[in-house]
């Protein structure tokens, strides 16, 4: 049936007022019945919903409304279930964990290479190194053709990859995760630490999926919800 709406979408940009935004959003989440996750943080909007097409459709609207989220990048799929059993919007300090000062994606973003370029490096025979930023258990899951596997077991980890990854200073590094937030912020902190040419996919995995299918990618991709991992064609691997 696919009925439900799956959306994930984050947005790094200055917000001053989350207290009074998250009522905002509560409100309108809770009358337009959808479930799943917010995150709220100094530094940007994190989110994961689920509900009726036009109820998402009509969050959407409100949202975008909001000059600060007017361009937030969406991907949407769908399923046969709400894969959420209820509705937390969190204040948090950071809306992807690192630990790290000074690593701003709203000032200084590092380039972005879209799906279907990604997947004509990989078409073309380029060469590139390609660096999941993800855990070691998604990894396990699923992973594109060749990617280096950090061994994560948090995010947090990130930043002492750079003394391991040394030898990689020179080489073009593509990094990529499930929707785009996590190398958002590792691509700069590399950067930051010396590497010459570092890009993050823009969409992440679930927008490469939607662009480019399966093509050059290995297994499952882990979300985190009741779905347990999709697949390339954006369908739950895990259902209730």
């Amino acid at each position: 049936m696919n009925a439900i709406a799956n959306i994930a979408a984050y947005k790094f940009v200055a917000i001053g007022d989350r207290i009074e935004l998250r009522e905002n959003l509560l409100a309108r989440c809770r009358d337009l019945a959808l479930k799943g996750t917010i995150l709220l943080a100094p530094e940007g909007i994190n989110l994961f919903l689920a509900g009726a097409k036009q109820a998402m459709e009509t969050f959407l609207e409100g949202l975008t409304a909001d000059a600060r989220f007017s361009h937030i990048e969406v991907k949407w799929s769908w399923s046969d279930f709400v894969p959420f059993q209820r509705l937390r919007i969190k204040l948090k300090d950071e809306i992807v964990t690192l630990r790290v000062a000074g690593i701003d994606p709203a000032a200084s973003p590092a380039p972005l290479l879209s799906a279907e370029e990604l997947k004509r490096w990989y078409d073309e025979g380029r060469d590139f190194v390609i660096l999941d930023t993800r855990n070691e258990w998604e990894y396990s899951a699923g992973s594109f053709e060749s990617a280096i596997n950090p061994h994560l077991q948090n995010f947090c980890e990130f930043p002492r990859l750079g003394e391991k990854l040394a030898e990689l200073k020179d080489k073009v590094v593509v990094t990529y995760c499930t929707g785009g937030i996590r190398c958002e912020k590792a691509a700069p902190l590399l950067l930051s630490q010396g590497f010459n040419k570092v890009y993050q996919l823009q969409g992440g995995i679930l927008r490469y999926f939607e662009e480019c299918g399966g093509a050059h990618w290995r297994g499952n991709c882990v979300v985190f919800d009741e779905r347990g991992a999709l697949d390339s064609d954006l369908q739950a691997v895990n259902k209730p």
